[in-house]
């Protein structure tokens, strides 16, 4: 695992659902702001937009740590590779630092994904691989599929979803786990615990749910538009909780408010 992704990937910039002007004055201010995590995803249609706007803010690519995720439509022997190689020509780059299977595939069987990503690495085209919504059974297998690191296991992972089956299985595998929907779309903002332990910390309530994930050993992945909420979201590493305020937000785990499910995405797979 090299310096530069342990060095910037417990704090991501997410980059979906943006485009066009918004997405390069948002990824203006991440820079900025001193993120240097990059994600992005061929199901995001905004790699050309995210490779532009990382040349024009002239930032140093070996500054940056750039993750994308290849498509379901693209997960196949066929298809892999040359849509790997299409993604680094958006993206402006020769290599991938972290590539991802963004979706399991439909039947469950993830071994031949799993060295596909493989074969990207051998071929110098990512330096890290990856996988993003497998589950726990699917976590193993992908385990065994290769002999490489899988470096994360990106999920939705937020206080109001009960994931301790995933994490117990990261731990079991070291697949490590990876956040996104890190306040669950706004959904936190519901619960006052949140700001009533902020403001003893002088923190709001997104930055105590933050940190939260964070405590828990899990790298967080936000996306803002406002300059504000991307400092603030940035702006996590200086506190720490309590283990008694930790245990009082581990109680809304079992809320099991889930956004990414079966119904709403396509792809999902059976989750824990």
């Amino acid at each position: 695992m090299n310096i530069l992704f342990q060095r910037t990937h417990q704090r991501s910039f997410g980059t979906w659902p943006l485009n066009g002007q918004q997405l390069r004055d948002a990824l203006t201010d991440a820079i900025e702001t001193g993120y240097r995590a990059i994600d992005t995803a061929q199901l995001y249609d905004n790699e050309l937009g995210v490779g532009s706007s990382l040349r024009a803010i002239g930032i140093p690519r070996d500054e940056l740590c750039i993750t994308t995720k290849i498509a379901p439509a693209n997960d196949s022997d066929e298809r892999f590779m040359p849509s790997l190689r299409e993604s680094l020509e958006k993206l402006k780059i020769e290599q991938a630092d972290v590539l991802l299977l963004h979706w399991p595939p439909a039947d469950g069987n993830v071994a031949p994904s799993v060295r596909r990503l493989e074969e990207a690495a051998r071929a110098g085209l990512t330096r890290h691989i990856g996988v993003s919504n497998f589950n726990a059974a699917m976590m193993r297998a992908a385990k065994a599929a290769t002999a490489l690191p899988l470096v994360t296991n990106q999920v939705e992972f937020h206080p109001l979803l009960n994931q301790r089956v995933l994490m117990d299985t990261a731990i079991e595998t070291g697949i490590p786990l990876s956040s996104y929907c890190s306040v669950a779309r706004g959904e936190i903002f519901n619960y006052p615990l949140f700001e009533e332990i902020g403001a003893r910390y002088g923190k709001s309530g997104a930055q105590v749910a933050l940190r939260w994930i964070l405590q828990k050993g899990v790298p967080i992945n936000t996306m803002s538009t406002q300059r504000r909420n991307i400092e603030a979201n940035f702006d996590v590493m200086d506190f720490t909780l309590s283990s008694i305020d930790m245990h009082r937000i581990d109680a809304l785990n079992d809320t099991n408010y889930r956004i990414v499910n079966r119904e709403r995405v396509p792809y999902a797979p059976e989750f824990d």
